[in-house]
């Protein structure tokens, strides 16, 4: 990965869960002002790392540290957005009373609310109850809170599943947006054609981090254009 000031930086995490070994002995650092993509299959240990990453997952031993903090710590609680899976919007409330209530909480400027309605396309919903929305319309709800104020960094857990081609890509041109403004963004995704719209890339397995670098370094370094190609050529060469 580019070199620069880090957004993240882990060292030694490990963490089980049930018993069992999700993460062992992960090193990573995630530079700041990117575009960083978590990709790998399902189970592998996307959820857990970022978990961890924004302080709300138990470790058994290692150091994260965000912004320059620990995890978690309560200095970033107004600095990093979490988006998961789940939606995290109250279902009896509109689609615009739940982000005026969250963009009151944060303290985001005034305009906040109408900008990221646009950003998810749901300004045509803004009075819908949350629970008479859809899962992908209930998932971009979730998403537009994440992106109200204007934090640091954004972690952001498998955001465009069931969205349609056209927001997909106009979401990931909004994430770059925000890179370019001067935020991180850490995206999961299982998902590979996702992966060359990253400005850098994490692949995991099996809770390991298989590679760490851009795209194109990927692609040179497996001799593969395409990046699903040459996912599988690092996962057959380390077996």
């Amino acid at each position: 990965m580019r070199q620069g000031a880090a957004a993240v930086e882990i060292d030694g995490l490990r963490v089980v869960r049930g018993g069992r070994v999700v993460l062992d002995d992960l090193s990573l650092r995630l530079p700041a002002g990117r575009v960083t993509g978590l990709l790998g299959p399902s189970g592998c240990g996307k959820s857990t790392l970022l978990r961890s990453v924004v302080g709300v997952q138990v470790v058994e031993r290692g150091t994260v540290r965000v912004l320059g903090l620990d995890a978690g710590a309560p200095a970033l609680r107004a600095r990093v957005a979490y988006a998961t899976q789940a939606a995290s919007v109250y279902d009896d409330l509109g689609v615009e009373e739940n982000l005026r209530y969250f963009a009151a909480v944060l303290g985001a400027p005034r305009g906040d609310v109408e900008r990221v309605l646009a950003e998810v396309d749901l300004a045509d919903d803004v009075d819908r109850p949350v629970a008479r929305l859809s899962g992908g319309q209930r998932s971009r709800a979730s998403l537009a809170v994440a992106l109200l104020g204007a934090p640091e960094l954004l972690v952001l857990d498998e955001p465009t599943v069931g969205l349609d081609p056209v927001l997909r890509r106009d979401l990931w041109q909004v994430f770059h947006e925000l890179a370019d403004g001067g935020a991180s963004l850490l995206v999961s995704s299982h998902v590979m054609d996702e992966a060359g719209r990253c400005d850098d890339l994490v692949l995991m397995r099996d809770g390991a981090v298989v590679a760490a670098e851009t795209p194109d370094e990927l692609r040179a370094r497996t001799g593969e254009d395409d990046l699903e190609a040459a996912f599988l050529a690092l996962l057959e060469a380390a077996a």
